[in-house]
């Protein structure tokens, strides 16, 4: 991809149980260039994984704030679950760690909810009225839930049971590979997923994003769970662009806030 002469850009970052990817994202139009990767630390804790977004961005031109993006519920920029990284993670300000690291402004959110934020405005979901699901498939199980195009964060349908067993584990890629599942058993499984999610949230659209998008050909054809299926457009940079997207709309929102003064105490009269 070409960015353009002049283009608004961010730097997004992507944190996954196995990689962290990061890229220049063009916010006109959601094109990611320049991505790089390295593989997740292991064991990924907060100093660690610090260090490796840090070593991203360092490489990649930019000095303005950072997107971010952590396998867990993250609000206030307070990480409260850890999936696929280390549990040391739970209750630490991620946004300051990842500010201190980088030397720059740092936004942190779920990892599906960018990838579904991306996927609202410049993919799949564009447009869309009514309840949209994204479903990010890779080490774990993520998910994200907009509404006429608006998120609703930290969703975590993944962690859900089907059939007794947990969507997080029973359909990751991960557990494809390890159990040496065919492409159509393993279909099988995804649907019945997707079928449970369709009973509870009733969605117009399902978008399949993660690792897996890359792979749809082997599988798509083979979804039926009771609405129309997509692979995201931005595919696995999803995230990426999202994270990005976050970062630009916070500091607009914080640019916007009105400044707050201090109010002068009003004396009393003492009897």
């Amino acid at each position: 991809m070409t960015m353009q002469t002049g283009a608004k850009t961010l730097v997004g970052v992507d944190v996954g149980g196995s990689g962290v990817k990061a890229a220049i994202v063009d916010l006109s139009n959601g094109q990611a260039t320049g991505r790089i990767r390295v593989e997740t630390p292991q064991p990924a804790t907060p100093d660690a994984v610090a260090a490796a977004v840090a070593g991203l961005v360092q490489k990649l031109p930019g000095t303005g704030p950072v997107g971010c993006t952590l396998p867990g519920v993250v609000t206030d920029g307070v990480l409260r679950t850890a999936a696929h990284i280390d549990p040391s993670w739970v209750g630490v300000h991620a946004s300051t760690v990842f500010a201190r690291a980088t030397g720059r402004p740092c936004v942190v959110l779920n990892d599906a909810d960018a990838a579904g934020f991306a996927e609202a405005r410049f993919g799949a979901a564009r447009d869309v009225r009514g309840v949209v699901l994204m479903v990010t498939i890779g080490t774990g199980v993520g998910t994200a839930v907009l509404n006429d195009g608006a998120l609703v964060p930290n969703s975590e349908l993944g962690h859900m049971f089907v059939d007794g067993h947990l969507a997080d584990d029973w359909v990751s890629d991960a557990t494809r590979v390890g159990e040496d599942l065919s492409w159509k058993r393993w279909a099988e499984r995804l649907d019945r997923y997707l079928k449970h999610l369709h009973e509870i949230m009733w969605p117009e659209l399902i978008v399949i994003g993660g690792g897996m998008a890359k792979h749809a050909d082997k599988f798509l054809d083979r979804l039926d769970p009771g609405c129309p299926v997509q692979i995201a457009r931005l595919g696995n940079l999803a995230g990426i662009v999202g994270a990005a997207l976050a970062a630009d709309e916070h500091v607009a929102a914080v640019a916007a806030a009105p400044a707050v003064r201090a109010v002068p105490a009003v004396p009393t009269e003492r009897g």
